[in-house]
């Protein structure tokens, strides 16, 4: 999705770490509809890559992607999430508890703005 529908390229896209990252994958009907993933450094986890098909978007697929990344972080040991959202997306990233940090920036030719969300423990 990142490459064919927002123009990010190949080699952005495959930055090798999805080895060592933990893939959360939303499933229906035996298909995905949308996935993450989350990269574990000390208290903190990265939450990146986050799709839902086109046909899934508006039925809180992304929420629930992102309730769940809350749980397995804390299973983790996180005590905190961070995260590049994109700026269009920032609604759902505040109704999820995540707030802004610092000013926005250009990544692949998308707007986008560090967020943060401390887990309750």
């Amino acid at each position: 999705m990142f490459c064919d529908e927002q123009g990010v390229s190949a080699d952005a896209d495959r930055d090798g770490r999805d080895h060592e990252a933990t893939h959360l994958v939303a499933i229906e009907n035996g298909r995905v509809i949308g996935t993450c993933r989350l990269l574990f450094r000390g208290g903190v986890a990265r939450l990146g890559r986050l799709a839902v098909t086109p046909k899934e978007r508006g039925r809180g697929v992304a929420a629930a992607i992102l309730r769940e990344a809350d749980r397995v972080s804390r299973s983790r040991g996180a005590d905190r999430i961070a995260l590049h959202a994109q700026t269009y997306a920032l609604a759902l990233y505040e109704r999820e508890g995540y707030v802004e940090r610092g000013k926005r920036f250009m990544e692949e030719g998308i707007e986008h703005v560090a967020m943060e969300k401390v887990l309750a423990p």
